[in-house]
């Protein structure tokens, strides 16, 4: 297959790569892309500057133009301060007087500017922090509003994790970073201006000579950013790589594995290959920018030192005075200087803008999920629903074959149903499509007679109380664990104790050091309590509980419960679900038998249904499922008598 596409050539990482233009129109359509890019980009990071607090850009600007106009008047008074120290020397030596003020008026001066200068670095480099942790605020408050409403298929895309990634990292200091260095900019046209300007009194070559060696530089400075951002974006695999194999040594979940099993070599092992196929591309990186460099900073040493000579002999003649030396040579340096800030500022803002592109990209990546209807449909609350998969089929993003297949079923209002099915069968899957997590790749979902991708996807979420086999475990209290599936409510302490006590988890509170106020997980307080998984999962019941819903939804809510503590938490469901529709998905079918409705799922397809008498009379998948795991419990009928008659005899 040929790998060039609309003008790209595929790299080996799967990124698309500009072919060079062929026509030098093509190179100024280029150029011109990527100077509006740029400035794109940094217009975007001012208006985030902008929008976190604007005075941060009035007290940047106010420092760079104040420090760009010191080291001119500075230099201008460190010459005056020489030539009128030299005029004190020649007239003492001839037995002359001569006036101290005229010595004194430059160094007040001078003494002033050194105090301002500190001044002002000091607030700038106040202003600078303040800012940095300000701005990284805005940013990633702005990243987790954008992942509150990305599509869950995103999650299921790498580059997306790459977008996420890289968004993440720039959340760091990088947009006040480019704009101090737009700063740094200003500050250093307004020092080479004016310095130009002085040295134009030298000889007018004299700055143009200094310029034109800095562009050599200047170029390959740019060429290698641009290397290094494409380097950095094309290895983002690996950077996660690098991130993954040392958060498995370091994360005190898998510790207890990691020990056991003696993975920590292992996977330190895999960071060492990894880091060193990715920094051996980096350092050749390096070394190349470093080696161009260093050759053109040999060369501008060498003409500095002819144009100093050059000012000296203007002294040794007598056509210059020995202040002039100071100041002429002190502008060849600062013009020399703000030349290699320019381009090392520059390039950085460039390198920055390149960057905070992938902050840009994950912000815009689109959200699909939303109402199909011109007027988003809300959904009547506090009844029972009525739900029907009308041949919905669905493919994974990225997967090459289908979930769910042509699956049809109807749960009606106040039922009762039970998802049965292998590992893989797809009920969790279902389960998503429902909730509308993804939408279907074929077929429709209806909820009450209409498609539920009509309905505002916020408002449709709200009716689901539902509990996933992977719940979430949260580092904050044990009631605001239970409070977590109603957030938009204040938290009601009574709520979250009678949720405890339905769900089976009010004994083991209690016993907690600090109760319902118990802060649970070490990861903030070193107190915190570790629970087991059962506990955990207990937890999780109690939060189906406390949700305001109309549809409950418990995926596998009891596989780490022992089965007595199992048994205890259907009958509650039983008991309180009222006339809610209650879905369940669960590999112990003990649970299906006093079910409604029992779906039975295989390979994405539903190929039974109907009650528990039924499917066993049937004598299909239902009933082979169901009769081995008896047998798991009481091999034969013996044992069943006999534990019946020890229970009698008991009693």
């Amino acid at each position: 297959m040929d790998n060039r596409t609309n003008g790209a050539r595929r790299h080996p990482g799967g990124k698309q790569k500009e072919e060079r233009p062929k026509t030098f129109g093509e190179a100024m359509r280029r150029v011109g892309k990527v100077i509006g890019g740029f400035f794109s980009r940094l217009g975007y990071i001012f208006k985030l500057v902008w929008e976190t607090r604007p005075w941060i850009l009035f007290a940047m600007l106010g420092l760079a133009i104040l420090e760009g106009a010191l080291p001119v008047v500075k230099a201008l008074a460190a010459a005056e301060i020489l030539n009128e120290l030299a005029a004190a020397y020649s007239a003492a030596k001839l037995g002359q007087s001569f006036d101290f003020w005229l010595i004194m008026r430059p160094l007040i001066i001078e003494f002033v500017l050194i105090f301002i200068t500190s001044l002002s670095t000091n607030v700038d480099t106040i202003v600078r922090r303040i800012a940095g942790e300000l701005v990284v605020h805005t940013v990633k408050l702005k990243i987790m509003k954008k992942a509150k409403n990305v599509d869950m298929q995103s999650f299921d895309r790498p580059e997306f994790y790459e977008k996420l990634e890289n968004a993440s990292r720039e959340a760091g200091n990088r947009p006040i970073q480019i704009i101090g260095s737009t700063f740094n900019v200003v500050s250093t046209v307004i020092s080479m201006v004016s310095f130009i300007v002085i040295l134009w009194g030298l000889s007018p070559a004299a700055p143009f000579i200094i310029a034109a060696l800095a562009l050599p530089g200047a170029i390959v400075t740019f060429i290698y950013r641009k290397k290094v951002f494409s380097f950095v974006r094309m290895r983002s695999k690996d950077r996660r790589q690098l991130a993954y194999y040392s958060d498995v040594v370091t994360n005190k979940d898998l510790a207890k594995e990691v020990r056991i099993f003696g993975l920590s070599d292992f996977f330190t092992d895999k960071y060492k290959g990894t880091f060193k196929k990715y920094f051996s591309g980096l350092k050749r990186l390096f070394l190349g920018e470093g080696a161009w460099n260093t050759g053109f900073a040999i060369v501008s040493a060498v003409v500095n030192c002819l144009l100093f000579l050059f000012v000296a002999q203007g002294v040794y003649n007598g056509t210059s005075q020995i202040g002039d030396y100071s100041l002429y040579t002190g502008a060849l340096g600062s013009v020399s200087g703000a030349v290699r800030t320019l381009v090392a500022a520059t390039a950085t803002i460039y390198e920055g803008t390149l960057f905070i592109d992938n902050l840009i990209s994950f912000i815009k990546e689109p959200q699909t999920l939303i109402s199909t209807a011109d007027e988003p449909v809300m959904p009547e609350r506090h009844v029972a629903h009525k739900i029907e998969f009308c041949d919905v089929s669905f493919r994974y993003p990225g997967a090459d074959h289908d979930t769910i297949k042509h699956f049809s079923a109807t749960i009606n209002p106040g039922d009762t149903v039970v998802l049965v099915g292998l590992n893989g069968a797809g009920k969790t899957t279902l389960i998503k499509l429902l909730t509308r997590l993804y939408d279907p790749t074929d077929g429709k979902i209806m909820l009450d007679g209409r498609d539920i991708r009509e309905y505002d996807p916020t408002a449709l979420y709200k009716i689901f109380g539902i509990i996933f086999q992977d719940f979430g475990r949260y580092a904050v209290s044990v009631a605001e664990n239970v409070a977590m599936s109603d957030t938009d409510a204040p938290l009601d302490m009574e709520r979250v104790k009678e949720s405890a006590k339905q769900g089976n988890a009010d004994s083991f509170i209690k016993d907690l050091p600090d109760g319902y106020e118990t802060a649970l997980m070490r990861i903030f307080e070193e107190n915190g309590t570790e629970l087991s998984v059962g506990q955990w999962q207990k937890l999780s019941v109690a939060r189906a509980f406390y949700c305001d819903s109309d549809v409950l939804i418990l995926d596998e809510p009891t596989a780490s419960l022992d089965a007595i503590a199992e048994q205890e938490i259907y009958s509650q469901f039983d008991s309180l679900r009222k006339d809610k529709t209650t879905i369940f998905v669960s590999h112990r079918l003990s649970s299906a038998t006093v079910a409604d409705n029992i779906l039975v799922v295989e390979n994405g397809m539903l190929i039974e249904q109907g009650n528990h008498a039924q499917l066993m009379k049937l004598g299909g998948k239902y009933a082979e499922l169901f009769t081995t795991q008896a047998k798991r419990y009481m091999e034969s009928k013996d044992e069943v008598e006999e534990y019946e008659n020890t229970k009698g005899e008991n009693k």
